[in-house]
């Protein structure tokens, strides 16, 4: 059986901001590829660099002060990074679409969501006002926002925390996107509607087909909807693997502090295990791991030596000194 060709790979992603108070380093070398149908978690503490990789993508980093200074973004084999704005304008939102974090933000308050809406489609799709409008009813319906005609004219303000972030999907789905990234859709949302939004997305990415990047710093949404996951630290992928084996055997000291952080349900009252520390400052990074000032495993190496991103065991990669001398002592043998 012929393997799927991925419809959007990353490749040495590195995404700088240039400050007076120096280089921040925000996104260093990112890897990755994802095909039709699939979902990818990116995971990792605020500040890892997720959010940008997202806006790179969508070449949407401000400039100045950021920069997208090498790397590659191939959708459908073409590289987004090369593209003029006016060809990008054409990508986001029809073939590329994002869910941002905040909805409240995102949505501009002084439009109803009838004008958000109907104004997007019209942009992309080849419709006139009245089957623009017909369109957003159907879209509305679709991510369950009940009445949704008469909804149309409300303002985002008139909406709840959970309704608004439907609205940002049903917008996000306007064109029926091939790509969807979903920043943290479901920081701000108690468990239940949580819980509704997860199963929403994957009920209409098996409908659509669609690939789904999911940014999130919860582990537990990744075990619900990834098929593969990248940890992400200082701005560098630091394990990237399938979820069975990253939940398995994670390997990269960065996840199993994660992973060690999520409370357990026991009868036991037993003490979370937090990562001593705090990450690092992108403007001035440690000379060797970037985790090694927070990392129980840290050697003197660790501390001069940078490590790369390599393949240990099948298909699991892992950035970490350890297993590069495993793989030393392997090969040598």
């Amino acid at each position: 059986m012929k393997e799927e060709t991925p419809i959007l790979e990353v490749k040495q992603l590195h995404t700088h901001f240039f400050t007076k108070a120096g280089v921040v380093k925000a996104v260093d070398g990112v890897h990755f590829d994802i095909k039709p149908g699939e979902t990818l978690g990116i995971v990792g503490e605020s500040g890892s660099g997720k959010s940008i990789t997202a806006m790179s993508i969508m070449r949407l980093i401000p400039s100045p002060p950021g920069k997208i200074v090498d790397g590659q973004v191939l959708f459908k084999g073409e590289n987004l990074l090369n593209k003029s704005e006016k060809q990008m304008r054409k990508i986001r939102g029809k073939e590329i679409s994002m869910i941002f974090q905040d909805p409240m933000t995102s949505l501009n308050p002084v439009f109803t969501i009838e004008k958000q809406m109907v104004e997007t489609i019209l942009v992309h799709e080849n419709l006139n006002k009245q089957q623009a409008r017909n369109r957003a009813v159907e879209l509305l319906e679709l991510v369950g926002i009940p009445e949704a005609r008469g909804r149309l004219k409300n303002y985002p303000h008139e909406f709840s925390g959970g309704m608004r972030q439907r609205v940002m999907i049903a917008m996000a789905l306007a064109c029926n996107p091939e790509v969807l990234i979903a920043d943290e859709p479901t920081t701000a949302l108690d468990v239940t509607i949580q819980a509704q939004i997860l199963e929403l997305l994957a009920k209409l990415q098996k409908e659509l087909g669609m690939a789904i990047i999911m940014i999130t710093h919860d582990l537990g949404v990744v075990s619900e909807v990834c098929d593969r996951v990248m940890v992400m630290y200082a701005g560098k992928p630091v394990e990237y693997t399938d979820k069975k084996s990253l939940f398995k055997q994670p390997k990269h000291p960065y996840t199993l502090g994660l992973m060690n952080s999520i409370p357990k349900i026991s009868a036991k009252k037993e003490k979370l295990e937090a990562i001593e520390g705090l990450p690092p400052d992108l403007r001035a990074l440690p000379g060797g791991c970037s985790f090694a000032p927070r990392c129980s495993q840290a050697t003197e190496i660790c501390l001069t030596t940078d490590p790369v991103l390599i393949e240990h065991g099948n298909n699991h990669h892992v950035r970490c000194l350890l297993y590069e001398e495993e793989t030393e002592k392997v090969v040598s043998e």
